[in-house]
């Protein structure tokens, strides 16, 4: 069954809406009282987002309390690493860590085949989501691409210079590959899984590629999202390519073959609509750090980028990365009101 609202899908398409479709990257997160006292009850983030009964709560806040036009699956993009074999925990206030991170070409050649059964519970909460809101908007499933996977393995950690990734990258460049390749092949296995359980949409998150160079970027990012994308179930499926840092290669995104490009604050948003469309659309792309600012600030910045899109379809109002924990939801809510206002055509 196709979802009542589907703003968001003909935007996607391309087609032709009556406003801007909205939502916003970590959506459902800590910055809502109600996520936090779901995360209470789960006792970790990695029993929050196995937990289908939890996660599917706090997947459908957003609509219930922003009124989004797409909702986001509540999961992790590390999610099915474990399936691989690679053991990890989130540590508060430092993030992910790895126990075995990848130190040879040997780790990498140890790495099990994924097993879809081994993340059924992703699949559970599409389908709870889909059920619990009554197919009224989109389901968004996700994963992390597989170079940003790459450096979470390698770095053990997350990091602000990658330079142990960088470093094998470089040093192995083959056996660097060759995590790619399984990776892309885990991925497509991945969503296709999401796919089949439900998901209207996929977001594939490049958050890190934006730290390489445009040779390494269309080497090692760009070349195995294209892998990952040609292997997926199309159909009618959107398929969302983002990479944060994107601004050094908007001549190169094309090649991925997505649906929707989604793009951070750092380019601006006619600029990239002169380079992309209507070959494809674009997501995107207030800066998150806006919403610190008054109403006044931020119903100028929304107004900004609307008009600097204009009238056409093709785009979907979102984040140029993920909200905050410390924001406040009466100022997110009143951003997507303001979208759903200043964008009638």
């Amino acid at each position: 069954m196709k979802p009542k609202n589907d703003l968001f899908l003909r935007a996607s398409k391309n087609l032709l809406v009556e406003r801007t479709p909205v939502w916003l990257m970590r959506q459902a997160g800590r910055y809502m009282k109600e996520y936090r006292e779901l995360r209470e009850i789960a006792g970790s983030f990695k029993n929050f987002y196995k937990n289908v009964d939890l996660a599917v709560k706090a997947s459908v806040l957003p609509k219930k309390i922003l009124d989004i036009d797409a909702t986001i699956i509540f999961s992790d993009i590390l999610t099915p690493l474990e399936s691989i074999g690679m053991v990890f925990d989130f540590k508060e206030g430092e993030g992910p860590v790895f126990e075995n991170p990848i130190r040879s070409e040997g780790d990498i050649d140890s790495l099990r085949t994924f097993n879809v059964e081994d993340v059924c519970y992703v699949g559970d909460i599409i389908k709870g989501v889909n059920q619990e809101l009554s197919r009224e908007i989109p389901t968004i499933g996700f994963c992390g691409a597989p170079f940003t996977l790459a450096t979470y393995m390698i770095e053990g950690k997350g990091s602000k210079d990658f330079k142990k990734t960088k470093s094998f990258m470089y040093n192995n460049p083959a056996a660097f590959k060759k995590l790619l390749d399984k990776l892309s092949d885990m991925l497509i296995n991945y969503l296709n899984f999401q796919i089949d359980s439900g998901a209207d949409a996929v977001q594939i998150f490049d958050s890190w590629a934006g730290y390489l160079s445009p040779e390494s970027y269309r080497e090692f990012a760009l070349k195995p999202i294209e892998k990952v994308i040609k292997g997926l179930k199309r159909e009618e499926i959107i398929i969302i390519h983002f990479t944060k840092g994107v601004c050094g290669f908007l001549d190169d995104l094309l090649n991925s073959r997505a649906d929707v490009y989604s793009v951070d604050w750092m380019v601006d948003i006619g600029k990239v609509k002169e380079k992309l469309y209507p070959k494809v659309s674009v997501q995107g792309n207030l800066d998150p750090y806006v919403l610190y600012g008054d109403r006044n600030t931020i119903e100028r910045e929304v107004k900004r980028i609307i008009q600097s899109w204009g009238k056409d379809s093709g785009h979907i109002f979102n984040l140029g990365h993920g909200l905050m924990p410390d924001m406040e939801v009466d100022k997110v809510k009143f951003l997507v009101d303001k979208v759903r206002e200043l964008s009638k055509r």
